[in-house]
């Protein structure tokens, strides 16, 4: 019997009972990028890239000039302080080719063929007005897509992650490895940058698959056998190293699974996201909130999915989504636990959370923070069921729904029902108004 937690058909505090099924997809939809606040673009292994309506639904444009899968995708709106901002986005294709479209128009405004592998991701500085194209080497362009400079090959691996770092800096992910790379203006007066690489960090013992940046001072990485490092964004030093926060063994109210061996998929960091005092991990079938003040994991959900964790969001109201391979989306509220007056704490059971060698005094402080620590638990507060296969991602549009894709080729906008009902009826009111039906008795 699957130990994932289960939800009755009342979802009271579900709000997404209406939904959209938006068909234009011809195979698996990899990724979704807001546009601004009611657009959305999504894209996958059929090439085409489509723009959305996420208040109705409404396809707006399709967008056709890959040849292969899209690979990456990234919005790159304009930095002028006009009223009407010019909307554009970038998509990478296994074809070895960028292209950057008119969001507005729906036209392909140029195209980039100069590439001798796929680029694996796309990153905008929008500060700088650049952006960054990710594979076997690190290019930086303009926004006429001029390349402005280039690394030498660095691998055959290529980048698969890049973040973005204080001081013209931003971190790669190639293989274990993290590359940190500055952009320096040339001096010759014009709007040129050279790329220069300052450092390789080699603490990871696995590819590095999760990046996330917290904020100037903090970024979080995680690798595919469960590691997650916490790093100083301005000196590339490591704040923490957890080996082990995913093993239930560390904590005490969550009962372990008796398994001979840990399969490596079971502990690998698909994806993170943050706010300021957390960092949200997606690890095998299960979510965990780090605490990064603590330094400790506050909740989790061992078992979170039927399958791997691919995408996990923070929401408002202390919320949390989390999608998986087995077709589910959850909806997840950090709650503050009943505390229970403290148990002594165990010699030498916090050098399990990764501090390196604890001393005693060491322990004692620990065990006093478990004390005064409230600790949280993730209660599931809405089960989404509606896609047949993988959820890859989602966005979140706030009042207007939430909006996912899946390889079963399709997007689904989930509504608030109330939401919807109550704009209905102030339609049909407004409706029977202007033609003089409404007949107002008192």
């Amino acid at each position: 019997k699957s130990s994932v937690q289960t939800i009755g058909e009342e979802q009271i505090q579900n709000p997404y009972t209406e939904l959209l099924v938006l068909k234009g997809h011809q195979d698996i939809v990899r990724f979704l990028v807001q546009i601004d606040d009611c657009r959305f673009a999504s894209a996958g292994d059929d090439g085409i890239v489509l723009l959305w309506n996420a208040e109705t639904g409404e396809k707006l444009f399709e967008l056709h000039g890959h040849t292969h899968k899209i690979t990456a995708i990234a919005p790159f709106s304009s930095p002028d302080a006009s009223e009407e901002k010019n909307h554009l986005i970038l998509t990478a294709s296994a074809d070895r080719t960028v292209i950057i479209w008119d969001c507005t128009s729906g036209r392909q405004v140029q195209k980039v063929s100069c590439f001798h592998s796929t680029v694996k991701c796309l990153t905008v500085l929008q500060r700088l007005d650049v952006w960054l194209s990710g594979g076997s080497d690190l290019c930086v362009w303009n926004r006429k897509l001029d390349l402005l400079c280039k690394t030498s090959h660095l691998t055959d691996a290529g980048i698969s992650a890049l973040v973005e770092l204080p001081k013209n800096c931003v971190a790669a992910a190639v293989g274990k490895e993290l590359i940190i790379f500055r952009l320096i203006a040339t001096i010759d007066g014009s709007e040129g940058w050279n790329v220069l690489e300052v450092k390789r960090l080699v603490d990871h013992q696995d590819n590095i698959l999760s990046l996330v940046s917290v904020n100037d001072l903090t970024f979080v990485t995680g690798s595919h056998v469960g590691e997650l490092i916490v790093w100083n964004a301005l000196d590339w030093t490591k704040q923490v190293t957890e080996c082990n926060f995913w093993d239930s063994s560390v904590h005490p109210d969550v009962q372990p699974e008796i398994k001979l061996s840990q399969s490596p998929n079971e502990t690998s960091v698909q994806h993170l996201t943050s706010d300021e005092e957390c960092v949200f991990a997606a690890v095998g079938k299960g979510i965990y909130v780090y605490n990064l003040q603590m330094k400790r994991v506050i909740a989790c959900q061992r078992t979170a999915h039927d399958s791997s964790v691919l995408h996990i969001e923070k929401l408002p109201n202390r919320q949390l989504i989390s999608c998986s391979e087995d077709g589910s989306v959850r909806i997840w509220e950090l709650r503050e636990k009943q505390q229970l007056p403290a148990e002594p704490v165990a010699t030498g059971f916090f050098n399990m959370w990764g501090f390196g060698r604890a001393n005693k005094q060491g322990n004692q402080a620990a065990k006093k923070m478990q004390e005064n620590t409230p600790m949280y638990f993730l209660e599931l507060v809405g089960d989404l069921i509606g896609h047949s296969s993988a959820v890859q991602m989602f966005l979140y549009f706030g009042e207007l729904g939430l909006a996912t894709c899946s390889a079963d080729h399709l997007i689904i906008l989930w509504k608030d029902g109330e939401r919807e009902s109550r704009l209905r009826s102030l339609t049909l009111f407004q409706k029977l108004a202007q033609n003089g039906d409404l007949q107002l008795r008192f």
